[in-house]
């Protein structure tokens, strides 16, 4: 699994290069070489070790240089803002504008597929129809026999390199998995099936198929001939098949996140407006209480969980886990390990990646990180960390926002589940 996703970030993640260059469009060009961070102001290109280098060479310091030493314009910490109320709606519309949310109609249709009893919990497999594409596919967790209503949380699947999995990657339903979901819940989750230990601590639990993951994957036959590269949707759950789909998909994603632009959106604003769909079906639910909802997500489900819980106030707590650093480090450093799914054109200009989830202050936040997560630079976690808790602080609201470090790489594993469930047991079961 690691070659595989170490294949990914090499392939589809460089494509995260180009909007370097995109945000920076028509901005000043008054820039000379004295302008360099200090460790970059050096006239012989070769002059350089590894650690002083950007991703884009020379271009790097240059780019940072218009955001650097200076507050975005939208962000809370400028001392103009003194009012979270008056602040946030203005703050929150400019990032809605900025990703370009489309309306995709009311509340869908829900069809219960199928229901089970296994592990303890009552499961439901669901459907919903939206304006375009197929079916979106989601499982609902609950505890056997719950008498009264109980907490929601809406769980976010990883992205992981792998689309042809999406909510089967955090959810068991039965006792054999398939081998790679088996190595991948191995790999990330200590093992388990996060969504089912946590619906099991008293929560009813939706974990949704993601644009372009699982039922809302780009099918082979749905796309030209030319583009399919010899591949076919035949004999789906082969594992041969789902590895040769996932290094399609990796390479597909250009084209998706292209064609999403040149459609006047962006790949966070579909996320959003699916994942609010979903949030909507939860809230409906009789045996969910709507004003006690989270949301929660490791890696491409944490990046969900940053938009989902600055945006949305029904997100009374939110858990973001092994995503959150900077636009900088995104910048210079670390946009060839993500994909196109992370970035807002313009938006670093006027709030920092983490004050996104900011929005959200003063409800309860966790950040989970890892100390050897290949995905972030460690300064730039730590940035992040030190940008949220001056918001707190500034909002009256210091123990409401937690950030914790654990030891290895990528991962959402046993003892940071075990902090993740206590912190929504802090602020949604009392």
């Amino acid at each position: 699994m690691k070659n595989n996703r170490r294949e990914f970030l090499k392939f589809s993640g460089l494509a995260g290069l180009g909007m370097a260059g995109g945000i920076m469009k028509g901005f000043s060009a008054d820039f000379t070489l004295s302008d360099y961070p200090k460790t970059m102001n050096k006239k012989n290109p070769n002059d350089f070790n590894d650690e002083e280098l950007s991703m884009i060479g020379l271009y790097g310091p240059w780019a940072a240089s218009l955001t650097a030493n200076k507050l975005p314009s939208f962000s809370f910490r400028n001392s103009e803002w003194t009012n979270i109320e008056s602040w946030r709606p203005v703050a929150s519309q400019r990032v809605k504008d900025r990703m370009s949310i489309p309306d995709i109609g009311g509340l869908p249709e829900v069809r219960v597929i199928k229901e089970i009893e296994f592990d303890g919990l009552l499961i439901q497999e669901l459907q919903w129809q939206l304006p375009y594409g197929r079916p979106t596919e989601a499982t609902l967790l609950k505890p056997l026999h719950a008498n009264r209503p109980l907490p929601g949380v809406l769980a976010f699947h990883d992205h992981g390199g792998n689309k042809y999995f999406g909510k089967r990657k955090i959810t068991k339903t039965e006792n054999t998995l398939h081998p790679l979901l088996v190595a991948h819940q191995k790999e990330y989750y200590s093992g388990l099936a996060w969504a089912n230990e946590l619906a099991k601590k008293g929560y009813v639990v939706l974990v949704p198929d993601a644009f372009a993951f699982g039922s809302r994957r780009v099918m082979l036959r749905d796309v030209p001939k030319s583009l399919r590269r010899g591949l076919n949707d035949d004999d789906p759950e082969n594992s041969d098949n789902i590895t040769a789909y996932n290094s399609w998909a990796s390479d597909h994603e250009h084209i998706m996140a292209k064609s999403l632009f040149s459609a006047g959106t962006s790949w966070p604003a579909m996320f959003f407006a699916e994942d609010q769909k979903a949030l909507d079906i939860l809230c409906s639910l009789k045996d969910v209480d709507a004003k006690r909802v989270g949301c929660a997500g490791l890696s491409g489900g944490g990046l969900r969980t940053v938009f989902m819980g600055g945006l949305d106030p029904r997100i009374q707590c939110a858990i973001s886990v092994g995503f959150m650093t900077t636009w900088k480090d995104f910048l210079l450093y670390k946009s060839v390990t993500h994909t196109w799914m992370v970035y807002v054109p313009l938006l670093p200009m006027e709030l920092n990646f983490p004050e996104i989830l900011g929005l959200r202050i003063p409800l309860p936040t966790l950040i989970l990180n890892d100390k050897e997560d290949e995905l972030y630079s460690p300064e730039e976690m730590k940035e992040a960390d030190r940008i949220l808790a001056e918001l707190y602080h500034k909002a009256g609201a210091d123990d409401r926002y937690k950030c914790s470090y654990y030891p290895g790489p990528h991962k959402f594993d046993e003892a940071m589940q075990a902090e993740a469930f206590s912190w929504f047991d802090r602020w949604l079961k009392r």
